[in-house]
């Protein structure tokens, strides 16, 4: 062969180091191509290689045997290039040093393979992936995940598997990075999953850095209502809120031609059956505009009705109820005996089957014999869910077969929810009202007339008393469920209206702009607003349609809870046997619990009246300047400025202010402390015309002052502020307390007790002349009143010493030592008398000495000689501003009068004062 090839295999662990190649002997004549070959004559010199910009040297390891290196120069990269072939040449040195005389041999082959390390992890072609599936199905595979790798050889640049990281999760992953899912997958349960995968090469190095997977669920479409929230908080005093302001319908493209939406507000469990005013039936009948005269046959417990006392009672709602074991006794006199031919039964009631095989009657009302004889004169009652009202006439010289009872055969009687019952008697018509629906008896059974007897009647509530015909007289047909509200207006009628306004809810079903509602939509409410049914052919128009839908509470302060709400479907569909089925939308609205008022009297608590007005046909005005004020609590917000004394804080702490509020109340009572009025000697009035002015009603005893009816609390002021007490023998009286708490929602919000006392100043008749000089002194309870408009001061009498002048000639006469004594006194009454006077002068203060009656303040005998001067101010100010409204309100008193003045100042007085009185005038009732 005239050529030879040599082949070498190149190891490069980094491409950074450089390592030599395997040695080689080059030959002038070669016969086969090795490595190492024999030299036949002269020695090596050189090896040259062939080719351009090769990393590759050879160099001479013995010249005479021919051995040499072939070494790199620099870095070899198996990923930059796998293979290297160039030629190589050798040169003797037969011809000397010079190098262009050397022979060279033949031209051999040099074939060089680069061997791969395992360099480089793997890495995915996406940062990310994501799929979106569909709820319920198995997949072959959801996506492929691909990664590669950038080693040369095929070991190690192949990947060889996928492996899912993430534990726990209904995945696989094959070795060509197709992902499935092992289990059927849910959107109820989950939305979405997030998985990382990572890839090995051949290898088996991982991928540096993981990839995230993201699978979305997507729900199988199922007809249905969709963006609508199971909870709708409520806070009182909003209004109108929407309940679903962004629901709209999915029918999965099914043809749907038309469909009805009916929404339910479920309230049967609040209260009456929804959120209705709690104040007293009185109270309600007259903001409804009822007629006079309606007697409550359940009122609430208290001294003067207390027949109701040993019922079971909700007493936030007024609502008794009944086991079965309990009834009432109405007391004779309180309803009359005969009811006319028109009269009015009115009650709320909740009631519900009967229990046993065999129903018994059970007694709403009944008017029976209350002895002797067990006659029924007239009842109220519930039989195998029917209503029967029984109704015998007296005889009256007809004998003749009249209208005895009356049936009404209703689902309502016993579905266990509240409703609310009117019977208007018109006789021989009898018609019902049931939730402000008018129903007709189904069956009238007629019977003779009762004759008369002299047997009492007993009026029973929740029982019929059965006086005759047993051994001992007892209750029997016990009522099984709830009342409220049960009551009777003899000798009149009420209108629809009225009882449309006593069954009236609060809350319900609104519709906000309905001229929104579009052309083809058709809605209607029930009368009390619960019920909401529409139905239209379009299912954007019904979509607009329920996103007007909202939740109204018109309560100042609502019952706080849940309120729950039922919104179901009809679908009809184009031409279709089988339409789709919509389910049922339930979910609730939470009203949240309103900002309790906490109510606060304010006025004058203690003064003194002389005893001639006690005595006086005006008496004396209790509570000139009392004042109601509701608040509530305020949290404020940090940062926020707010005045503190005469400073502004700012960036201070979150805290609670108050604020005031402004609502009605529904009774006051004014209560007697120590003891009740004694009738032959005192009394509280007030004027009829105070009461009627401001729609309210009052009821007097011995025992207190009661005013009730809903009105505003400024009514209550100006009603409160006219009350009088009067006292014919003042001369008996040293004082008398009272006290007034008021209320709001039949007591839900009560307000503080607020005491007053009243003293009597009595005359004193002087039997010493030691104590003339102390009447002389100007009383502690005589002050000028500074008002912000105008001065006012109080005239006094001069006192005329004309009882101690004959004293002291008594004295003179009996005595000349006691004379000379007495003529000192009375000198030195008279300075002390001189300079009071012009004390007096000074402050304004001109006395009538026309009628002079001389008092003295009852509370300054006992003061002690080391009170103290706080102490002593505020006892005269007091005095000084009861005189003052006294005097305002006291038109005809003969004893004090009040006339403008020029108002000098008060800084002048006598250092006998104790201390300047500053008054603060902004209560004074002027």
């Amino acid at each position: 062969m005239d050529c030879s090839v040599i082949v070498c295999v190149l190891t490069t662990p980094s491409r950074h180091l450089v390592q030599p190649l395997q040695h080689f002997i080059a030959l002038n004549s070669l016969s086969i191509c090795l490595l190492l070959l024999s030299v036949k004559t002269g020695e090596i010199c050189a090896f040259k290689i062939h080719g351009q910009e090769l990393p590759f040297e050879a160099v001479v390891l013995n010249q005479t045997s021919g051995e040499g290196r072939l070494r790199a120069r620099g870095a070899i990269d198996c990923e930059l290039q796998k293979e290297y072939t160039f030629i190589i040449q050798a040169y003797d040195c037969g011809a000397g040093t010079r190098a262009a005389a050397w022979k060279k041999s033949h031209k051999a082959v040099v074939h060089i393979q680069v061997k791969d390390v395992n360099e480089f992890a793997p890495t995915f072609k996406e940062p990310a992936y994501k799929a979106v599936v569909t709820e319920g199905k198995i997949y072959d595979s959801i996506l492929q995940v691909e990664a590669v790798d950038e080693d040369c050889s095929p070991q190690y640049s192949q990947i060889c598997n996928y492996e899912i990281v993430t534990t726990d999760v209904p995945f696989a992953i094959d070795r060509n990075g197709n992902i499935r899912n092992t289990e059927k997958l849910s959107y109820d349960k989950q939305h979405q999953y997030e998985i990382l995968v990572t890839a090995y090469d051949c290898g088996q190095k991982p991928a540096a850095q993981d990839t995230l997977v993201q699978v979305d669920v997507k729900p199988v479409c199922k007809p249905g209502w969709q963006d609508w929230t199971k909870r709708i908080e409520y806070q009182p005093g909003s209004g109108s809120v929407p309940l679903f302001p962004s629901i709209h319908l999915e029918t999965c493209d099914g043809a749907v031609s038309s469909i009805q939406i009916t929404t339910e507000l479920q309230t049967n469990y609040i209260g009456k059956g929804c959120d209705r005013e709690t104040y007293s039936e009185k109270s309600l009948q007259k903001l409804c505009g009822a007629s006079s005269g309606i007697i409550d046959l359940l009122p609430s417990p208290s001294a003067a009705m207390n027949w109701t006392a040993g019922l079971l009672v909700d007493s936030s709602e007024m609502i008794f109820k009944f086991d079965g074991r309990q009834g009432a006794k109405i007391p004779d006199g309180i309803v009359p005996k005969n009811l006319t031919d028109q009269f009015t039964i009115t009650m709320w009631m909740k009631h519900g089957p009967s229990p046993g095989v065999r129903a018994e009657k059970e007694t709403i009302l009944c008017n029976s014999d209350k002895t002797e004889m067990n006659r029924h004169h007239y009842a109220l009652y519930v039989h195998n869910c029917r209503l029967v009202f029984l109704l015998r006439k007296d005889f009256d010289q007809a004998d003749t077969f009249r209208p005895a009872e009356f049936h009404w055969k209703l689902d309502q009687i016993c579905d266990k929810e509240w409703h609310y019952y009117v019977i208007n008697v018109e006789f021989p018509v009898v018609t019902l009202y049931m939730d402000g629906a008018t129903y007709e008896p189904y069956l009238v059974t007629n019977d003779w007339p009762i004759h008369p007897s002299h047997i009492a009647m007993q009026l029973t509530v929740g029982a019929c008393w059965q006086g005759g015909e047993v051994t001992k007289p007892r209750f029997a047909q016990f009522f099984h469920g709830s009342l409220a509200s049960l009551t009777i207006r003899p000798g009149k009628m009420e209108s629809q209206k009225v009882i449309s306004c006593l069954q009236a809810c609060k809350e319900g079903l609104d519709l906000n702009s309905l001229e929104s509602l579009g052309q083809g939509i058709k809605y209607h409410f029930n009368p009390s607003q619960s019920v909401l049914v529409m139905e239209g052919d379009d299912i954007g128009n019904i979509n607009h349609a329920l996103q007007k839908v909202s939740y109204i509470n018109s309560r100042q302060f609502p019952t706080a809870g849940v309120r729950r709400l039922k919104v179901s479907s009809k679908v009809q569909c184009f031409g279709e046997d089988v339409c789709i089925s919509i389910p049922d939308l339930d979910t609730y609205v939470m009203v949240l619990q309103a900002i309790e008022p906490q109510i606060t009297l304010r006025g004058t608590d203690r003064f003194w009246r002389p005893a001639a007005q006690f005595a006086s046909a005006r008496g004396v005005v209790l509570f000139p300047d009392i004042k109601i004020v509701s608040t509530f609590t305020k949290a404020e917000a940090p940062g926020d400025l707010r005045a503190t004394g005469a400073s502004w804080v700012v960036g201070t702490p979150k805290s609670a202010v108050l604020e005031e509020m402004l609502h009605n109340l529904d009774f006051c009572d004014i209560l007697v402390l120590g003891g009740d009025l004694d009738p032959r000697e005192e009394c509280l009035e007030l004027n009829h015309s105070e009461l009627h002015q401001r729609h309210l009603d009052a009821t007097n005893s011995t025992a207190g002052y009661s005013i009730y009816g809903v009105g505003s609390m400024s009514r209550y002021e100006q009603v409160l502020r006219h009350v009088r007490y009067r006292h014919w023998r003042p001369a008996t009286l040293e004082a008398r307390r009272f006290r007034i708490k008021c209320s709001e929602l039949n007591g839900r919000y009560s307000s503080n007790e607020f005491n007053l006392e009243v003293s009597v100043l009595h005359e004193v008749r002087v039997s010493d002349e030691e104590h003339v000089n102390h009447l002389i002194v100007q009383p502690p309870f005589l002050q000028s009143v500074h008002h912000p408009e105008s001065r006012v001061s109080v005239q006094h009498s001069s006192v005329v010493p004309s009882i101690s002048t004959v004293v002291i000639i008594i004295s003179v006469c009996m005595l000349v030592f006691v004379v000379a004594m007495g003529v000192y006194r009375a000198r030195i009454a008279h300075q002390h008398f001189t300079q009071e006077t012009e004390a007096a002068k000074e402050a304004e203060m001109d006395w009538d000495d026309s009628a002079l009656t001389i008092t003295v303040n009852p509370m300054e005998k006992h003061e002690a000689p080391g009170r103290g001067e706080d102490e002593t101010e505020e006892e005269e100010e007091e005095v000084e501003e009861d005189i003052s409204s006294s005097s305002s309100d006291s038109d005809d008193s003969d004893e004090e009068e009040v006339e403008e003045g020029t108002g000098r100042g008060r800084h002048g007085q006598s250092g006998a004062r104790q201390a300047q009185l500053e008054w603060d005038d902004s209560t004074l009732p002027y």
